[in-house]
């Protein structure tokens, strides 16, 4: 079984580094946590078990670009609703959508 640090949930903790390096205020270890949390939520709400391993990623990766956003809810829920009118790389728009709020739902944000 996989674990919330394997593909495609690893692309968080390096999202944690990137954000720690680009912005010296941030803590490593803070952001660390932060996304292994998030990380942890998606893996035990089964939030991707329904997408193949692509779509599984790029929900994945978009979910690390909002979450560093001024306002991660409005971000998540923006980027559900351009997977759900086709514009995001997905293969199952329909279930990306379905990810991204359902991750929103979870990360109460």
């Amino acid at each position: 079984m996989p674990s919330a640090v394997d593909p495609p949930f690893d692309q968080f903790l390096a999202t944690a580094e990137a954000v720690a390096q680009a912005r010296p205020e941030v803590d490593l270890e803070m952001a660390r946590e932060v996304f292994m949390e998030a990380a942890t939520l998606l893996h035990n709400g089964l939030v991707l078990d329904d997408l193949d391993e692509h779509d599984a990623s790029a929900v994945v990766a978009g979910l690390c670009i909002d979450l560093v956003t001024a306002d991660p809810g409005a971000a998540v829920r923006a980027r559900a609703q351009s997977a759900l009118e086709g514009k995001e790389d997905l293969h199952d728009a329909e279930g990306g959508y379905a990810a991204y709020i359902t991750s929103a739902a979870l990360m109460q944000l």
